[in-house]
């Protein structure tokens, strides 16, 4: 006689759930209604030459209580489309900016 292995619905999804890409940056912009403009840097290295090149990316997120300010770090994190091109969610305040 053999056993049958039962699966819960919450298991099932558990599964089959990737983990969502993080990024940290700092806010540049927060002078929309929740939504602010996170830096991203990121270091490449040149294709001939080898020598290192920072770059930087800019994304929109949604900040949902308007708790973002210039110049603090924070964690993003990519969800499903909330509008044209915010496409992250701030998932938390990780160091706030000093305010003169």
């Amino acid at each position: 006689m053999s056993e049958v292995q039962e699966t819960t619905a919450p298991e099932v999804a558990e599964r089959h759930q990737t983990q969502r890409t993080q990024k940290v940056g700092t806010v540049v912009s927060d002078k929309m209604e929740k939504t602010v403009v996170v830096s991203v840097d990121y270091v490449r290295r040149h294709p001939l030459y080898n020598k290192r090149m920072r770059r930087t990316s800019k994304f929109f997120a949604h900040d949902e209580n308007g708790t973002c300010k210039v110049g603090d770090t924070v964690r993003i994190e990519e969800c499903a489309p909330i509008s044209k091109r915010k496409r992250w969610i701030v998932r938390e305040v990780i160091e706030r900016a000093v305010q003169l």
